[in-house]
């Protein structure tokens, strides 16, 4: 289950992943997504806590439409903070931030743990 977390009048978008994803999910994002560039941001920032989600609850097809459409959409994707209690994940946003990092001129990926929450908050923030 998806949850908007905050709502923010600027360019950030603040959804928590409780649970599990699924395909029901994964359409409510594109949505608050659309949303935002439909109010005339040209990128969106977005903070994904994902402490509660469980794996085995989620979709595989909802992460895969989700993963083609951040792809068709990269160019308006903002900073991205991923807050969570993951070693795994710890590891391997660094890994995708470098990836990216020739497409994401000026927008930046971050690990935080839940406990660094106001950090991520202002990371995302940032104009």
């Amino acid at each position: 289950m998806i949850e908007q977390i905050e709502k923010f009048n600027n360019n950030t978008l603040f959804i928590e992943v409780i649970d599990g994803f699924t395909e029901t999910d994964e359409k409510y994002c594109q949505q608050l997504f659309e949303e935002k560039i439909e109010q005339g941001f040209k990128q969106v920032n977005l903070l994904v806590k994902l402490d509660e989600m469980k794996l085995s609850n989620s979709s595989t097809k909802a992460f895969f439409e989700d993963t083609l459409y951040v792809l068709r959409n990269y160019k308006k994707l903002g900073h991205l903070a991923i807050v969570a209690h993951s070693n795994i994940l710890k590891v391997l946003i660094p890994i995708d931030s470098i990836f990216f990092s020739r497409a994401s001129k000026g927008r930046q990926e971050r690990y935080f743990d839940v406990s660094q929450i106001d950090e991520a908050k202002a990371f995302v923030m940032l104009e």
